[in-house]
Order: C-alpha cells, then structure tokens, then sequence
C-alpha cells in the first residue's frame, strides 16, 4: 500500500487511515487501489470487527484527483484509456463504481470518521460507510453541476438526504455543515473536532463488543432493505445518466478548457467563482 493507507489496530477495532493530505486526500488510482487492498486485508482478519474509515490531516477527502483526471499530470496511460465512451465508462465503472460499492457492501460494519471536508467523490465515499461521526467543523458538499458533470458516479444524496433537499444541495452545490447534516440523517454523530478521534473509537468500541455475525447478518437485512426500495437501480440508472453527461458539448467544451488551465487551483477557481 506504500503508505498511501496505513491500518491500526486497537483491540477489535482497525482504523484505515488514507494518507494524502498534501493533495487532501484526493483519491487517485494508487490511492483507491491502497483502500481496495487494506478493505481486503480488515476483511480477512477475524479479529477486525470495526473499521474505521479516516483522512489525515485537515480534510476528510476532496473527491477525485483531479490533477490526475483533468490535468494528466503523470498519467498519459490512464488518460488513453478514458478517451473514449467506452473506455471511460469502464474505467470509472471498475474503479469507482464497483470499488465504492465494495465498501458499501463490506460484511463488517464501517465507520466514516469526517473531519475539514467530504466533497463530491469524498462525500460518495464517506456514504458508502454504515455510519458517519463528522467534527463540528466538517462540511460536506458536491459541487460537480458547477463543472458540467451529473454528480458523481453514485448519486447517493436522494437516499441520504431525501429528494428535495438531495435537489437543492446538487442544484446550487452549496456546502451544508456537519450540524445540518446530522438534522438531515446524513451523519450520526456530532463532535468538538478534538474530541473526534476518542469518540469515534468509543462508538466504534461498542459496536465491536456486540457479536460480529449478528451485526453483519443485520447490516445485510438493512442493505437488502435499500435494494427493495429500488436504491441499486436508482444507482445503476445514474451511472448511466453520469456517463452521458460527459460526452454532452458542455461538458467536452469545459474539459477541454480545465487541460488547458493545468492547475486544479485554477480549475476550482473557475467552477467557483460565480459563487
């Protein structure tokens, strides 16, 4: 994992750290490929009850890595690869769809631990976790409309925060923040943010003391209950939705300007600053 994702154990609880915070924690490929295998290895350990799901330093996620899709910044490879429809669509079905829906459907139950940020592909990541404790300066936001895309790959907000307000958050990509969130049902728990990191693992630890396959067997029943709902369709049809939404003139007019800036400051600057 190269230290990309670092994993500690306290007990029965293993808490997955992702280590970008430079590029905060943005996640490229060699960052979703190090969450895949440390998600592998908590899942193979019988002695994990409880993971944990953290971002070093002062943000969560910011979503995709930008540098890397956008810009090409040291990856001519993969920006062959999504150069057409169909390779774009399979890329981004394998690494993020299937990836994320991995999570979602991890047999032992998972905590997001959210401080500074969740944006776009942060947010979709942090809602694939059973639950979310965020710092009372956490915010949590999806501003991709501003940039010409469909949301994110897995339009998580309707379930999340219902329709109505899952419209207003994606219509004007406004962040909301971690109060308002727990209000909507979207996070479960608040705290000071120096007091976030005990309190997650306090959580985590009483989860982790219940026995293990009655907890995995109950996250199933839940998860089962979404898909009843219609919840794995509503994804799928997005995704769909999501992948017409890139090859839109709009959107290949704005891709082809974010190449030319080649820094994603400027790249935010300019899908912000109407706002």
């Amino acid at each position: 994992m190269d230290d990309l994702v670092t994993i500690e154990r306290d007990g029965h609880v293993a808490t997955m750290t992702m280590r970008r915070p430079g590029a905060r924690n943005a996640q490229d490929t060699a960052l979703i490929d190090a969450l895949d295998a440390a998600f592998a290895e908590c899942g193979a350990d019988d002695g994990v009850h409880v993971v944990i799901l953290a971002g070093a330093g002062p943000v969560f996620s910011a979503g995709h890595d930008l540098k890397e899709l956008a810009v090409g910044d040291g990856s001519e490879e993969l920006l062959q690869r999504r150069s057409t429809p169909e390779g774009r669509l399979r890329h981004e079905q394998e690494m993020y769809v299937d990836r994320c829906l991995a999570i979602a459907e991890f047999p032992k139950p998972t905590i997001a631990r959210v401080q500074g940020a969740a944006i776009a592909a942060g947010l979709m990541l942090a809602c694939m976790c059973d639950l979310i404790v965020a710092a009372d300066d956490a915010v949590f936001q999806n501003p991709v409309l501003r940039m010409t895309g469909a949301g994110v790959e897995l339009l998580v907000e309707p379930w999340e925060l219902g329709a109505r307000k899952a419209k207003e958050f994606l219509f004007t990509g406004d962040p909301i923040d971690a109060t308002e969130a727990w209000r909507l049902g979207m996070v479960n728990r608040v705290f000071p943010a120096d007091r976030l990191e005990d309190e997650t693992m306090a959580l985590a630890q009483r989860i982790a003391a219940m026995p293990p396959v009655t907890v995995a067997l109950v996250k199933r029943s839940v998860n089962k209950t979404f898909e009843l709902m219609g919840k794995r369709d509503a994804l799928d049809y997005h995704f769909m939705v999501h992948q017409f939404a890139h090859d839109t003139a709009t959107a290949q007019e704005a891709l082809a300007r974010r190449r030319e800036k080649g820094s994603v400051r400027d790249i935010v600057a300019e899908r912000d600053r109407a706002f």
